[in-house]
């Protein structure tokens, strides 16, 4: 009486568990969606919806791999930032990526904002709009310091990817032990119905 008692229990969380699994599919396909967002305006057009999946697999294997090899990614990411600079004044695209970041993350240049005095084909006192604090056209030409991020955007953009790595990490972790446990109470109700034909 006790045993059928206790595979009623077992019953039950296995119900738990299949809830659970459909609501980390939810919130995967959330996360899914989210992803598709952000991607979609980095990715470069003509890119099919099909081929955004292993994209976005790849991106979160390669910040969890980002995370453990942090320095290097970190100084890969500065290099990569400034040859961008070098090219903003010559690249729409490229000034359009920088200019969405550097305002999405209220940042200015890769260290700080004394960056864009290194690059040769900017003026001097210039910095590009995207780094005022309010944006208007032309507010980045003789600016003041007080009117613009001074913050460079490496180490901002570093932050939260930091950030948003132990949580898709920490939420990896979590489905793969809620998936583990409804393996072991699979495996306890098997046994028990096995045992209950092997009692007839």
């Amino acid at each position: 009486m006790a045993v059928e008692g206790g595979m009623k229990c077992v019953k039950f969380l296995l119900y738990v568990l299949l809830l659970a699994f459909c609501a980390c599919a939810v919130g995967l396909i959330a996360v899914g969606v989210g992803a598709q967002l952000v991607l979609s305006q980095t990715i470069i057009q003509g890119a099919t919806p099909g081929s955004l999946l292993p994209v976005v697999i790849i991106a979160v294997a390669a910040a969890i791999a980002g995370y453990v090899f942090r320095d290097k990614v970190m100084s890969e990411f500065n290099n990569n930032f400034r040859q961008q600079m070098e090219n903003y004044p010559k690249n729409n695209h490229t000034a359009s990526i920088l200019d969405r970041m550097q305002a999405d993350f209220k940042c200015c240049g890769a260290a700080n904002y004394t960056d864009w005095e290194k690059i040769p084909s900017m003026s001097k006192n210039r910095v590009p709009d995207s780094c005022c604090i309010n944006v208007t056209v032309g507010c980045g030409i003789n600016f003041n310091e007080k009117a613009i991020h001074k913050e460079g955007c490496v180490e901002k953009i570093g932050g939260w990817l930091r950030k948003n790595v132990l949580v898709v990490a920490a939420a990896a972790l979590g489905i793969a032990f809620v998936e583990v446990l409804g393996i072991v109470f699979a495996c306890c109700l098997v046994k028990s119905i096995r045992s209950g034909y092997e009692v007839m």
